[in-house]
């Protein structure tokens, strides 16, 4: 998949890629010809010293007085994530999850293409979806297989996860997205990464408590004390 790793770019920086394409996407579509590091920095969320130094490990410096290049820079970003060629993409499960991922318009334009759907509802096996029929989850392997699948989605009840990781690794894929609520355990060389609604909500919600209790002219608790003393 990405080069980013094998070029030793490190996993925050990385993580702050997306971010900036989908920024620079947006400029591109404005028909911006370059943009400075503090402009780009402002429309990805970042700060400009940041993003100077995330751009650095691309070997992309901008040039003074003039910015980055927002064609070039899609181009080198685009490479780095392996965006540059096609990943076929399996959805595990048919629920409102499963279909609302799957009726998703912009995996195509970010070099994703959905290559296959399975679920193990025999109501919902053999339904057309997106162009393509349900498989039941029996065909897994068979289908990972022969439709080159490199990444799993998993869209599936916390209960059925596991097997569904375990299944899917065996037949060969290492890239995972999990949107079921628990932690799979995956061997080295599996790359992993989690979506958990539920917690970030809870997070918002402590961050909206916070700022209630700030408002009410609650007492500082003895953790926020020591937060603002920097203990």
């Amino acid at each position: 998949m990405s080069q980013a790793r094998e070029r030793g770019i490190p996993d925050a920086t990385v993580a702050r890629l997306p971010l900036y394409l989908r920024a620079l996407n947006g400029l591109a579509e404005r028909g911006t010809a370059t943009v400075s590091s503090e402009d780009l920095a402002v429309a990805a969320g970042v700060n400009s010293a940041k993003l100077r130094k995330d751009l650095s490990h691309l070997g992309s410096y901008g040039t003074r007085g003039v910015g980055y290049d927002v064609q070039y820079l899609i181009y080198q970003i685009s490479r780095e994530l392996g965006l540059t060629q096609d990943w076929a993409v399996a959805i595990v499960g048919v629920g409102n999850l499963g279909r609302a991922l799957a009726n998703y318009g912009g995996f195509v334009s970010r070099g994703f293409r959905v290559a296959a759907l399975f679920d193990a509802d025999a109501s919902v096996v053999g339904e057309r979806l997106v162009g393509m029929t349900v498989d039941h989850i029996d065909e897994l392997e068979n289908v990972i297989k022969k439709r080159g699948v490199s990444i799993v989605v998993i869209a599936t009840p916390a209960s059925a996860a596991q097997e569904v990781a375990d299944r899917v690794i065996a037949a060969g894929v290492t890239s995972i997205l999990n949107f079921a609520p628990v932690v799979l355990s995956v061997p080295d060389g599996v790359d992993v990464r989690k979506v958990d609604l539920s917690t970030e909500l809870q997070i918002l919600a402590f961050h909206e408590q916070r700022k209630a209790d700030r408002e009410a002219g609650s007492p500082m608790m003895a953790d926020d004390l020591a937060e603002a003393m920097d203990l």
